[in-house]
């Protein structure tokens, strides 16, 4: 993977998955009497075996506690730097692997996520890694596996403000998660977890009606145009695509697809990733709409000569052509395609930079 800005190679990272396996990998020795070992190496599910240098190591009868700071290579990760701390307990016999939240680590409280209401949220592979290693170390001591793992993320409620926790139902922190153990940089894989997430919460709790948004801009008047509440909101950001293919196999009755016009004129272009780096603007074809809406011939020529969609967009209001309509409607037919038979029914709106609707599509 290379950098979007420069073309440098770029350093890849660990999950909090994987971070989280190391330091109950760790604490587990210890507990067991094996002394804690640092660096603490594992396996991931595709075979890797990174090793982690332990940032916290502490003791005590029946417990030992250890923790990896998360490295998330060159990726903007919110939880790159984060202390991911695994404290182990004997537990009561014949409990097995138990999981608990600590401080910083949320708690499900909605149905919909791979996890079930009133469980920590920690994920399925994560807890898998987890409950290996445990069950690795208590076989070599010939004894149970009767560990209860408390993970735990200083300033973790923190730093899940910066995330979409809260309105998936997670409260009190973050969450643990990962199926590979790799952070791959700028593979926004994180975002487009959350858009599934966000998906399947609305269809557990039995939302028809949800609002994909490019923006906080959109969103605010995207909600107050359709009156949804905040648990109906998918903060699509750039990945319509991602958004879209979900909703393909996961459908919810009605789908409000809200954004601002330079965004929106991608995706009726057919661009499925909107982000600046990987789509642009392609005011040729704005300006072709402007004919058939019937304009000038000089206008369609300064419109395809102008700076930004911004700027065709004035031009199409100064002349009274409905630009934002059009755009509007050929959003929705390439949504629609993606959806294929999907039982979708989708609505397009376009804001200006003000959050004024400038076009939409029923």
């Amino acid at each position: 993977m290379s950098d979007p800005e420069n073309d440098k190679p770029l350093r890849s990272g660990w999950t909090t998955g994987a971070c989280a396996t190391a330091a109950t990998k760790a604490a587990c020795q210890a507990l067991f009497g094996e002394g804690f070992p640092d660096p603490v190496g594992i396996v991931l599910p595709r075979g890797e075996a990174p090793a982690f240098a332990l940032a916290l190591a502490e003791a005590g009868e029946g417990w030992a506690k250890a923790g990896v700071v998360k490295d998330a290579g060159d990726d903007p990760d919110v939880t790159h730097g984060a202390t991911i701390i695994a404290t182990l307990r004997r537990g009561a016999p014949g409990g097995g692997v138990v999981f608990r939240a600590g401080a910083g680590v949320g708690m499900v409280t909605k149905p919909g996520l791979p996890v079930p209401p009133g469980e920590p949220a920690i994920n399925p592979v994560p807890r898998r890694l987890m409950a290996e290693v445990v069950h690795e170390v208590a076989l070599r001591h010939g004894q149970p596996a009767d560990v209860e793992i408390e993970i735990s993320v200083p300033g973790g409620e923190r730093i899940a403000q910066a995330t979409w926790n809260p309105r998936l139902g997670i409260v009190g922190g973050i969450s643990i998660l990962g199926t590979t153990g790799v952070v791959v940089p700028y593979s926004c894989s994180a975002w487009i977890h959350s858009i599934q997430r966000g998906i399947d919460v609305a269809r557990a709790t039995g939302l028809d009606h949800v609002v994909g948004c490019v923006g906080s801009t959109s969103e605010k008047a995207a909600r107050a145009l359709t009156g949804l509440p905040e648990d109906a909101v998918i903060d699509m950001g750039d990945f319509a695509g991602g958004m879209l293919k979900y909703l393909r196999h996961h459908p919810v009755p009605r789908v409000t697809i809200a954004g601002g016009f330079a965004k929106l004129s991608k995706l009726a272009a057919g661009w499925m990733d909107l982000h600046s780096k990987r789509s642009q603007v392609d005011r040729a074809w704005l300006a072709g709409h402007l004919h058939q809406l019937g304009a000038s011939a000089d206008l369609v020529a300064r419109a395809g000569a102008a700076n930004t969609a911004l700027e065709v967009l004035e031009l199409a209001r100064s002349a009274g052509l409905p630009l934002g309509g059009a755009i509007a409607a050929q959003a929705r037919q390439v949504a629609l395609g993606v959806l294929g038979q999907a039982p979708v029914a989708v609505e397009v709106l376009v804001f200006d930079r003000k959050g004024n609707l400038v076009g939409e599509s029923r």
